[in-house]
């Protein structure tokens, strides 16, 4: 079965960095398109980037770039997400998700498949 393990999240200050993980499992994970997509208190759910099965090439929403970088470890089945310069309005409960159909280039979520999620706080 498909599984997606999320951890790594926690409390931090603005300004702070943050590593989350995604452990995957029950398909290929290097011939998927890997994505993170996170949900504010609420607010729907946000797609955040994404990282290319072949190229990994990475993508990202505009709020993020040049803050988070997304990365993937196909040897161990691994995803990740670095979230540097970290802002309150970043606070929201993050998922891994594979399976997000794309329209002209957009995901369409929600994806096939995600994980538990994992709360990320940023407050001062």
């Amino acid at each position: 079965q498909v599984h997606l393990e999320n951890s790594g999240g926690g409390l931090v200050q603005p300004g702070s960095s943050l590593r989350l993980s995604c452990a995957a499992s029950g398909f290929p994970f290097s011939s998927y398109t890997m994505n993170w997509v996170r949900q504010a208190p609420g607010k729907g759910l946000e797609w955040v980037g994404d990282i290319n099965s072949g190229s990994a090439t990475t993508y990202y929403v505009d709020s993020v770039k040049g803050r988070f970088t997304i990365s993937r470890d196909n040897a161990k089945n691994m995803l990740y997400l670095q979230m540097n310069s970290l802002k309150p309005e970043d606070t929201a409960v993050y998922y891994c998700a594979v399976g997000c159909v794309e329209v002209d280039g957009r995901p369409e979520l929600p994806c096939d498949y995600w994980g538990q999620g994992t709360q990320v706080t940023v407050s001062s």
